[in-house]
């Protein structure tokens, strides 16, 4: 099997071929090799499962090397193209090389329904602003509408009221919301019940799913939905440059597990991806990367079989038992529980009185597990990190604290949050 570092030595050109042997063409490539499609519930129109944007790759890699991911991302099946994330310099930029490469009018195009941050200025507000937007892009895209158009659901209402009137108008095909942080659910929830939108996108990913796989995902199949899976390798707290991925990370060099083949997945992307893509609700994973090699490997975690909802089950076990990334670490953590100063080796028993979900008032969830002596903390959608003991019920999570509440029953009932001379409160939920 072929893992992504197999592919590091793999090198091509601006303009030029990849150099991409046989043998690694048929392990990325199942055979047949089209993209498995997916219909969008509100229209029946299918969409290749496998979609991608540059966010802010734009910002911080070479334009040649993003300007060849495209292009293989099209010539092997790939349409749906997000413009959502990142700033205004982004948003550019993905209009610039699709129209470069002459495909501006094969893809179907997803963007956010108000100019973003940056140097294109700050986000506008009021119902102008959304139909002077879409305006902009379309302009600039050379395509008479756009296909999906997405705001916020906690941002100006008059947004999505203007994206019903855009769609009306036949200025924009689809409309949704999109959310990058949980402590949102709860307007996208509201939305989801209230609207008639055609789409939302989330973060979603093995190591990330909980919340989405309980509530958002069988609630999008409830009203027909569309979903768009963003960052399906995992967010790591949402970084600017560079891959923003921990679940490579997390398996580092170990070796693809057998019974992946049952499910055509031969890399670990595969193995990342098909979970993703194999629930239901999902009709469009977005991945990203500067590389055209990744790219290529990521368009076969779209192709073949699907694992089952038992192997979906042994996918997330596997996951779950590995070794948390620490902050800034990169790789799987190396540290015991007592590698930082003043810190407690606890027992066990102790530790495993705090594993579960935490959430705040304001919809922050923090998730615990334990992994050997190690208590391992998650603060929303940042990343994995062990926390130390500095007493049996007081841990440090880097600059913060957490002291645990413990009830009668000898298991944490919620917890404080010390972020400075912030104490803020949470619940047990799970």
């Amino acid at each position: 099997m072929v893992s992504r570092r197999d592919f590091f030595g793999i090198t091509f050109g601006a303009g030029t071929s990849l150099a991409l042997t046989p043998g690694l063409l048929r392990a990325l490539q199942h055979p047949g090799g089209k993209l498995i499609q997916r219909a969008i519930p509100s229209s029946g129109e299918m969409l290749p499962v496998i979609g991608l944007s540059f966010s802010n790759h734009a910002l911080c890699a070479d334009p040649a090397a993003l300007k060849e991911v495209l292009r293989t991302f099209a010539d092997n099946g790939g349409r749906v193209f997000d413009a959502q994330h990142g700033n205004a310099a982004a948003e550019q930029f993905h209009s610039t090389v699709a129209n470069e490469l002459g495909i501006q009018d094969k893809l179907f195009w997803s963007t956010r329904g108000t100019r973003p941050g940056g140097p294109g200025g700050p986000p506008q507000l009021g119902n102008d602003a959304v139909q002077a937007h879409v305006g902009t892009l379309s302009a600039r895209l050379r395509v008479p509408k756009i296909d999906l158009v997405m705001v916020p659901p906690q941002g100006d209402p008059a947004h999505l009221a203007a994206l019903k009137e855009e769609k009306k108008a036949g200025r924009v095909r689809y409309i949704g919301v999109q959310v990058i942080a949980d402590a949102v659910y709860p307007q996208l929830e509201a939305v989801m019940r209230n609207e008639p939108i055609d789409f939302i996108g989330i973060d979603y990913d093995i190591a990330n799913r909980a919340r989405v796989e309980d509530t958002i995902l069988p609630l999008a199949l409830e009203r027909k939905i569309g979903v768009m899976a963003f960052f399906p390798f995992g967010n790591n707290g949402g970084v600017s440059c560079g891959s923003g991925s921990n679940l490579f990370g997390r398996v580092g060099n170990r070796p693809l597990p057998e019974w992946a083949a049952d499910f055509d997945a031969t890399t670990w992307a595969h193995f990342f991806l098909k979970y993703v893509i194999s629930h239901p609700a999902v009709t469009v994973a977005r991945v990203g990367t500067t590389k055209a090699h990744h790219m290529l490997d990521n368009m076969g975690g779209g192709v073949g079989r699907l694992p089952d909802e038992a192997t979906r089950r042994r996918m997330a076990e596997l996951i779950d038992a590995l070794p948390p990334v620490t902050v800034g670490a990169g790789g799987p953590a190396s540290r015991s529980a007592h590698g930082s100063p003043g810190s407690m080796v606890l027992p066990a028993a102790v530790l495993d009185r705090y594993v579960g979900e935490y959430r705040t008032a304001t919809g922050e969830t923090l998730n615990f597990r334990r992994y050997g002596t190690m208590l391992v903390g998650r603060v929303s959608r940042g990343p994995d990190t062990v926390i130390y003991g500095r007493s049996e019920t007081r841990f440090q999570l880097g600059p913060s604290f957490i002291d645990f509440q413990v009830g009668s029953s000898g298991k944490a009932t919620g917890l404080i949050l010390e972020r400075g001379s912030q104490k803020i409160p949470a619940s047990r939920t799970r």
